[in-house]
């Protein structure tokens, strides 16, 4: 379970990165870090639902 709560921060951490490139008008790796907060939060939602089968752990 640890491993979704570290893929759901980095995931939000990218997210905070890309909005902060946007903000210093580095818009060159914006689209990137955002595709990788996206990535990493959809891999944790993933793992979270695959472990929480019905609202219940395993």
């Amino acid at each position: 379970m640890r491993h979704v709560y570290i893929r759901g921060m980095l995931g939000l951490i990218w997210l905070a990165v890309a909005v902060k490139s946007v903000l210093s008008a580095n818009l060159e790796m914006a689209p990137l870090y955002a595709v990788l907060g996206a990535a990493f939060l959809y891999s944790a939602y993933a793992a979270w639902k695959k472990d929480h089968k019905g609202g219940q752990m395993k």
